[in-house]
């Protein structure tokens, strides 16, 4: 896991046309092992939801406490200072009075003065049948406007089904729907709640939502890692 390596510029063209990016091998096998097995341990989670009691699609997942296991916390903090451009670039052109400082624990202060305290990322685990309504995950009025997803299990060998779904919606127009199929220790980053896109007459906001599709066999796992914290 070498952040500072990745291919930003290639990244950051991907978020800018459609408001995803892939990232190929950001764990190894052995990392998403040992998160696939670390959800088995209470101690490290603050809250488990189940989905289908709040509407929310089919499955379970678990929020972390603080102090965040070493990895989500380096992937949390060094993924967020070569995002922030990206972040303000898009405040800029929709003239949003925000600039996102490129310190993560600066950006966690504010969000703790609005009452967001809790930790935010997860890890998703979805059986046979199992699925995740599009969505949006927000968490109070201080977000940030990107977030990552890894794909612990592989697809074909751990389950089958369960593809990512992305739909994109711009004004007087249809859904748009992507299905992104990744391999075990894949990333992919995208909007958490709406990307610019260039018109004629200037920027206007694509807002997207994010899901899982139904898992016709097996066990799916993935982690997510959002930026900012939540209320509860």
């Amino acid at each position: 896991m070498k952040i500072e390596s990745l291919p930003w510029e290639l990244i950051r063209d991907e978020l800018n046309e459609k408001g995803f990016a892939t990232i190929p091998g950001l764990l190894d096998v052995t990392a998403c092992d040992q998160l696939i097995a670390s959800y088995a341990k209470k101690n490290l989670y603050r809250k488990t939801v189940v989905m289908e009691r709040h509407r929310f699609g089919f499955g379970e997942y678990k929020y972390f406490n603080y102090p965040l296991p070493t990895i989500i916390q380096e992937l949390r903090t060094k993924l967020y200072p070569n995002l922030v451009s990206i972040a303000n670039q898009w405040m800029r052109v929709f003239n949003i009075d925000r600039q996102y400082p490129y310190d993560h624990e600066t950006f966690l202060s504010s969000c703790h003065k609005h009452g967001q305290q809790k930790p935010t990322p997860l890890i998703l685990k979805y059986g046979s049948g199992g699925y995740n309504t599009l969505h949006q995950d927000l968490y109070g009025s201080e977000y940030f406007p990107l977030q990552l997803v890894v794909f612990l299990s592989q697809q074909g060998t751990d389950y089958e089904g369960g593809e990512f779904v992305i739909t994109e919606q711009v004004p007087r127009s249809q859904s748009k729907a992507t299905v992104i199929n990744l391999q075990k220790g894949d990333a992919l980053l995208f909007a958490t709640s709406y990307r610019p896109v260039k018109g004629t007459r200037g920027y206007y906001r694509a807002n997207l939502r994010h899901g899982v599709s139904e898992v016709s066999s097996g066990n799916r796992y993935a982690m997510g890692i959002i930026f900012h914290d939540a209320t509860s």
